[in-house]
């Protein structure tokens, strides 16, 4: 028979795992916050006795450059987010660690980090060396089948007891449960941020996401262009075409983002991106535009890739989704477009690397600008007058 004293600690334990279960899958998972979840679980993992001195929970994360999100909790910091990269995946610092373990093989792992020998990964004789005595890795699964690990590890002299693992091993799936929601929903931003930029994706996660949902708002907009990207196709293998593709998109995309603007679209060899005018007014949003080509462009020369050209003009544009009605695509529309659609035209026609309108040349100061003549423009009533950005006299492609 199993002693009566047994039996009473054995039922506190289930009593305290289904409360904690309870918690995880209501209030937990409802607060829809990866960090509070973890903190609050954390915290009640101690009140029920379980010595925790440290929790890590690790979820992927569909992203052209992270690998993984997650929480890092410490009863003497508060709960953090951190980023894993890509390189991380093909590093030693994952081959043979207890992330590996749980990702591929699915099943819980324990080391006691005062009985580490040599050959034990370096994760585990970090741990060791922060003072942390025990080590137990439990899978939190979610229903399309991905495997990410949580990390629990303790201070304490001796260790985890066994109903201490016992306990985190039980709660595994509502943990799972609880975090599937905020990890997929983590990942849907980022594939949204990835394929629409980050404004758009914010206007999306935000309910914009039926067929005229648009807004009429002004901004800088910039257009780019490769030069001669017809010969550098027909010379170049189809890798050596889209790792130069690929390099000089990065540049604009960068550049852009760092002036925080919003890259809209990839057209072929162009790209097509925006700048909000906001409180600094059209000045502001014009000379961020200006910073980011010429920053694209010293980047570009840096690393040989080929010439591009840019053009930028600023107007009101009508910003959101268009397309059928099972086929959107969130983007600007309008007469300002077209025109700067136009203006790339001229500098590949004129020789210029950067040429702009006159509404965005007057948004400048007249020394960052030079008139270059006036052009019809197709599609455009009239004759208009086109500058160039005098940041980059001296620079034609």
């Amino acid at each position: 028979m199993v002693p009566l004293r047994q039996t009473a600690a054995l039922d506190d334990w289930t009593r305290k795992g289904k409360q904690l279960a309870a918690w995880l899958i209501g209030p937990g998972r409802l607060s829809g916050d990866a960090v509070a979840l973890t903190s609050g679980f954390a915290e009640q993992l101690i009140a029920t006795g379980v010595p925790l001195h440290r929790l890590r929970i690790a979820m992927r994360v569909d992203n052209p450059l992270l690998t993984a999100w997650g929480i890092i909790w410490a009863p003497e910091t508060a709960a953090e987010l951190f980023t894993i990269s890509q390189a991380l995946r093909e590093s030693p610092t994952y081959f043979g660690s207890p992330s590996q373990h749980v990702m591929e093989i699915g099943t819980s792992v324990r080391w006691r980090l005062d009985q580490l020998v040599p050959e034990d990964h370096t994760v585990l004789h970090e741990l060791a060396s922060a003072g942390f005595t025990d080590y137990v890795a439990v899978p939190v699964t979610f229903g399309n089948g991905i495997i990410q690990p949580a990390m629990f590890a303790t201070r304490h002299g001796s260790g985890f007891d066994e109903s201490h693992i016992a306990l985190i091993k039980s709660l595994s799936v509502p943990l799972s449960a609880a975090l599937e929601a905020i990890a997929m929903r983590r990942s849907t931003a980022s594939l949204l941020a990835t394929f629409l930029g980050e404004g758009p994706a914010a206007r999306v996660q935000a309910g914009a996401i039926h067929r005229g949902d648009i807004v009429e708002t002004e901004a800088a907009i910039l257009l780019t262009d490769m030069r001669g990207f017809t010969p550098l196709s027909l010379a170049s293998s189809p890798s050596q075409l889209l790792a130069t593709l690929g390099r000089y998109f990065e540049a604009v995309a960068d550049a852009v983002r760092a002036e925080e603007g919003d890259v809209l679209k990839f057209l072929g060899d162009g790209v097509l991106s925006i700048f909000r005018v906001g409180e600094g007014g059209r000045t502001a949003a014009c000379a961020a535009a200006v910073r980011a080509v010429s920053g694209a462009i010293a980047v570009a020369r840096a690393e040989g890739l080929p010439p591009f050209v840019a053009a930028l003009h600023v107007g009101s544009v009508m910003y959101g989704n268009i397309g059928s009605l099972d086929r959107l695509d969130f983007t600007v529309v309008g007469p300002a477009v077209n025109m700067v659609s136009r203006l790339e035209g001229i500098a590949k026609a004129s020789g210029e690397t950067v040429v702009c309108s006159e509404t965005f040349a007057s948004a400048l100061p007249m020394t960052l600008t030079r008139r270059i003549g006036r052009f019809e423009l197709k599609g455009l009533d009239g004759e208009h007058d086109v500058f160039a950005i005098a940041a980059e006299q001296g620079h034609r492609a």
